[in-house]
């Protein structure tokens, strides 16, 4: 039986996805239930927000043996042609924030050798419902945007379609591990001074979850 992992930071972004599977009696923890569809074996880790508790909950599965893995979340977008409710792949992701401050300027983790800023996906799960999802760059962050000024510069700086709290994270994890994987996210508002009127949860949780259903039906 095929072993597949999907990593989301809360239940609430998967919890659809889950109604639809049948649970599977395994090694299940605190953060980790299993389940099945078909002929598939799927654990499911629910990690909690931001890119510590990712690597933390990612750091446990070392042991573990996955055929691949997934990132299923949701995400902002400063990308306008990218719509409320769209699902994308983030295929390059960067740790946005971590760096040095020089005066009034940002130096990355790599301009001060230290690493590399981002993380590249060359280990992408091939499936026919990934393969139709807009390819995107996306920057993880441990403050979501919300200043005019720091958007602006965060766009100069890096040209980010999306971001989120967890993506560069897992995609580090997954290549260590050597995982094929990928980084789907669905789009629940756009990036801007803070205003949930013009977010769209509900529209982003039921696109994203219709899509995991698919993906899963295809395997």
């Amino acid at each position: 039986m095929d072993k597949i992992l999907i990593v989301a930071a809360t239940f609430f972004e998967i919890e659809p996805l889950m109604k639809e599977l049948k649970p599977f009696p395994g090694n299940e923890t605190s953060f980790l239930k299993s389940f099945s569809h078909k002929t598939i074996e799927i654990d499911i880790a629910i990690t909690g927000a931001g890119m510590v508790n990712t690597a933390f909950f990612m750091g446990q599965l070392a042991n573990k043996k996955y055929s691949q893995a997934i990132n299923a979340g949701v995400c902002g977008s400063f990308n306008f042609e990218i719509k409320n409710g769209d699902v994308v792949n983030i295929t390059h992701d960067y740790f946005s924030e971590m760096g040095a401050e020089d005066g009034n300027d940002f130096l990355s983790i790599k301009q001060i050798n230290l690493g590399d800023e981002i993380v590249i996906n060359n280990n992408l799960i091939y499936n026919k419902s990934i393969s139709k999802l807009k390819v995107t760059k996306g920057i993880t962050v441990n403050t979501i945007h919300g200043n005019e000024v720091s958007i602006r510069q965060i766009i100069k700086r890096l040209n980010p379609d999306v971001e989120s709290m967890e993506g560069a994270a897992f995609l580090t994890a997954c290549k260590y591990y050597n995982w094929p994987c990928a980084q789907i996210r669905a789009v629940s508002n756009k990036v801007e001074r803070r205003n949930k009127n013009n977010w769209n949860m509900s529209l982003a949780v039921k696109n994203l979850n219709e899509f995991l259903i698919n993906y899963l039906n295809q395997l």
